[in-house]
């Protein structure tokens, strides 16, 4: 248990490293993560959104969720859900990402 907890430590620092190219946070305190998992095989299963369903960055965004929780240790598949409900909005943004973009 603790393995997996550490693991899903491991995969919220990559996803800091995940930038939307048209906001400067990461997607982690962007809010657009809504939930990991990792089961005792070491498949994580994120859940995610994006600011809007007609993203035109959306299958990059993907891709490099994607690429950054493959590369944590311990994990072995990841499988990604995209889901719009709920809908994302301002209000979900960490208080660091509104620090970063004035809204504090």
């Amino acid at each position: 248990m603790d393995d997996i907890l550490e693991i899903e430590h491991n995969i919220v620092k990559a996803l800091r490293n995940v930038y939307d190219p048209e906001i400067p946070v990461n997607i982690y305190d962007l809010g657009l993560i809504y939930e990991i998992e990792v089961d005792e095989n070491g498949k994580a299963f994120i859940t995610m959104t994006l600011t809007a369903p007609n993203c035109p960055m959306a299958d990059q965004l993907i891709e490099d969720v994607h690429e950054q929780v493959s590369d944590v240790p311990g994990v072995t598949d990841v499988a990604i859900n995209l889901t719009f409900d709920p809908p994302w909005d301002q209000s979900i943004l960490s208080d660091e990402a509104k620090l970063e973009l004035g809204l504090l």
